[in-house]
């Protein structure tokens, strides 16, 4: 039986000679020093070709605008999603899944109310065949009647599941209050309007949805740049259209406003979310507001959790961090909590944004944050698949390699006074609205002890 006690981090960190030095930061290197190609093909469709050969692998990232006004277009859309790899004129389920497995490879879909999403991998000896593959599902995928009612069917009893979820509702709810009746909110569809979606409607959005022309591919891995676009052109010249992939409305400008109380009786925790607006990564006062989110509740060690996670126990996580759409930038901090404990946790949230505003982040702090920002930056980007999902992120705002490789010395270049600047401009308390979802009969009185709530509709679960 071990005798050994317990020591805290205090005690692990020093020695008989007194506190464990730290090693010393090592020189910053560039985000990437990438080999690229980043042009047009003759459909319209934007492709960027990034050399980074530490593996014999590419990964693949396809972005297509597919915003829809209609009333059943989340629901149709999520079918397509889920059928548009079940089979093709040329293939079927089955023989896709084959013709990727021989060059381990593999492709994945996923939709959301801005943009259909198509990620493979494979071998990078494997590409023609990838390609190929990609382009008979984009040109020719078939949605075959049973193959559309499976799904549909799986898909209503996955939505039903998902609707009970904490975080889905707080989600729902958040988006509904900010943004009203916008497409952004559809994020998830009704399962009723996915009963009445029908192969012949999912078809039909294929073919007017599914467009090359204002859509982004980003392919990253052990390939020639020049070779790999020719060979792009060549598989893909099939896929035309003369219309352009249906972009989302911009997003209404946000304001700050009174905090909604969404009524989930009976439930044991409260999820907090607050949301304003901010600034796009094209914006040249992008970095220091990224370093003074990074302060604030970006990290581990920022303000937010050090408060209300390691002094106060308040929650497990606390964070904030951007959401991009579009032109258009948010920044959002997100919490769960005991409800005993939510209205407390909510005051020390926002004396937390008030005191970024107010007492700007010292000059350790804000070193901090860029040597983290640089850090992870530099690791998100190490592998094939981070950079490949990094640049199709940086991709939908018109940006490019560019931007990535020379991010870092733009972090570099910020100063503390720019910082607190960012931090009283985007951080202050007035700015912020959302959601706390819980149950109202306990959290009402101690929030309207706090001032600025309104108690909204129960929420559905």
């Amino acid at each position: 039986m071990s005798t050994a006690t317990h020591r805290d981090a205090a005690e692990i960190g020093r020695t008989p000679r007194g506190p464990r030095p730290v090693p010393e930061l090592g020189d910053q290197r560039a985000a990437a020093d990438l080999s690229h190609v980043d042009t047009t093909l003759a459909n319209g469709l934007r492709v960027l070709v990034v050399r980074k050969a530490n593996v014999p692998l590419v990964e693949l990232r396809l972005r297509i605008p597919f915003a829809g006004e209609d009333a059943l277009h989340a629901a149709t859309a999520e079918v397509l999603a889920e059928t548009m790899l079940a089979g093709t004129a040329r293939r079927d389920r089955i023989r896709i899944d084959t013709d990727l497995a021989l060059i381990g490879g593999e492709l994945g879909t996923s939709v959301d109310p801005e943009r259909l999403s198509i990620n493979g991998n494979a071998l990078a000896s494997g590409l023609p065949v990838l390609l190929d593959v990609l382009a008979d599902v984009l040109t020719s995928a078939s949605y075959v009647d049973e193959e559309v009612g499976r799904e549909s069917a799986r898909l209503v009893e996955r939505l039903a599941v998902s609707r009970t979820q904490p975080r889905v509702i707080a989600r729902e709810a958040l988006l509904k209050h900010v943004y009203g009746d916008h497409p952004v909110t559809r994020e998830m569809p009704e399962a009723e309007d996915v009963a009445k979606v029908t192969p012949d409607a999912v078809r039909a959005l294929h073919a007017r949805a599914v467009l090359p022309r204002g859509s982004v591919l980003v392919l990253v891995g052990d390939v020639e740049p020049d070779e790999a676009v020719r060979q792009l052109d060549e598989a893909l010249g099939g896929w035309r259209a003369d219309a352009s992939a249906s972009v989302l409305p911009e997003l209404p400008v946000l304001t700050g406003g009174d905090v909604l109380l969404v009524p989930r009786a009976g439930a044991v925790q409260s999820q907090i979310r607050l949301i304003a607006q901010a600034l796009p990564r094209t914006d040249a006062r992008y970095p220091a507001l990224q370093l003074a989110n990074l302060t604030y509740g970006g990290y581990f060690s920022s303000r937010l959790v050090e408060n209300i996670r390691e002094d106060k126990g308040y929650t497990y996580g606390a964070h904030s961090g951007f959401e991009f759409t579009g032109s258009t930038a948010t920044v959002g901090v997100d919490a769960d909590t005991a409800n005993e404990v939510t209205a407390a946790a909510v005051l020390e949230t926002f004396y937390e944004l008030g005191r970024l505003a107010l007492v700007p982040p010292t000059a350790e702090e804000v070193e901090s944050v860029r040597q983290y920002a640089v850090g992870s930056l530099l690791t998100s980007t190490a592998s094939q698949a981070g950079l490949a999902s990094q640049l199709s992120a940086l991709a939908a705002s018109g940006l490019g390699a560019e931007w990535l490789a020379e991010h870092p010395a733009r972090l570099a270049a910020v100063t503390v006074d720019e910082v607190a600047q960012a931090a009283l401009d985007f951080f202050a308390p007035t700015r912020f609205t959302g959601v706390v979802v819980g149950d109202a009969e306990s959290l009402a009185p101690r929030l309207a002890a706090l001032g600025g709530f309104t108690v909204g509709e129960p929420a559905e679960s």
